[in-house]
């Protein structure tokens, strides 16, 4: 499941997991996401739901990196989405770049 990620002895990195609900899949959410996390210095994927809804998990060594990406994908989706839950999450795993998975 993840693939292009290893373990590392490396700084620690913050992994937040959102689930996006609203029309966020076919419209070029997945698309959009990737070209937005160029911008910030992110890892992770973003991966369609099999109930509809998108899922964006990314970790990155400051959590305020992480939070202004979420307040940029808002703004980005704010027609799309009708609800979005962030969570911070324990993972083990360090993506070595961001990817839309399938």
């Amino acid at each position: 499941m993840f693939a292009e990620s290893e373990q590392v002895d490396s700084p620690a990195r913050v992994t937040l997991r959102a689930i996006y609900q609203g029309r966020v899949q076919g419209v070029g959410f997945r698309y959009r996401t990737t070209r937005l996390v160029q911008q910030y210095p992110i890892y992770g994927y973003v991966k369609n739901l099999s109930d509809g809804t998108v899922e964006v998990v990314v970790q990155a060594e400051d959590k305020t990196v992480l939070e202004q990406f979420f307040d940029d994908m808002m703004l980005t989706f704010a027609a799309n989405v009708t609800d979005v839950s962030v969570e911070e999450i324990d993972c083990e795993i360090h993506f070595q770049q961001f990817q839309i998975q399938r």
